[in-house]
């Protein structure tokens, strides 16, 4: 049985490690170096709760983690939020990340958000898919914004629109 929960400050460490693993095996973060306890804290203390961070977690171990951050911090993007989603290496592609995301959506409705945006990296169709399965949609294509493991990487553009009333 999985449990998703609001993050604590005690999930960090395990939140790190799912991280900096996909910071040195994967493009999924175009981050480059692994991040520091220090670091990460700072990132986990600006997570408010208009910005949350969930945790998927299965017999006493946080196997992923999902998170809303700021899009643009300019006033007119409020209602707009940029969502991550990580699973630990071992947990790929068993349903964990859609439970996770799809509760991160719940939360962002009663959050009055209106839209989520979504950035992928060009060769991961497994994170695509999930997305366009919980009702995101291709917006557009960065091209070779990134470049980590010495290529130059596009970035596909998802977003889906919620239910915010204005």
């Amino acid at each position: 049985m999985i449990e998703i929960r609001l993050a604590r400050l005690d999930d960090l460490p395990a939140i790190t490690e799912i991280y900096n693993n996909a910071i040195m095996k994967t493009a999924a973060t175009f981050d480059t170096e692994p991040r520091s306890m220090k670091q990460q804290e700072i990132w986990f203390n600006s997570h408010t709760s208009r910005f949350p961070i969930r945790v998927a977690e299965k017999d006493k171990t946080v196997i992923g983690w999902a998170a809303v951050s700021v899009f643009c911090d300019r006033c007119a993007y409020n209602a707009t939020g940029e969502v991550s989603l990580y699973i630990s290496e071992n947990y790929r592609n068993k349903g964990y990340g859609r439970k996770l995301l799809e509760e991160l959506i719940k939360v962002t409705e009663q959050l009055d958000y209106h839209v989520l945006i979504a950035r992928i990296a060009e060769g991961n169709q497994a994170s695509i898919h999930l997305f366009e399965s919980l009702g995101f949609f291709h917006v557009g294509v960065m091209k070779e914004v990134g470049y980590k493991f010495n290529r130059l990487l596009d970035v596909y553009l998802m977003q889906k629109l919620l239910a915010k009333k204005f």
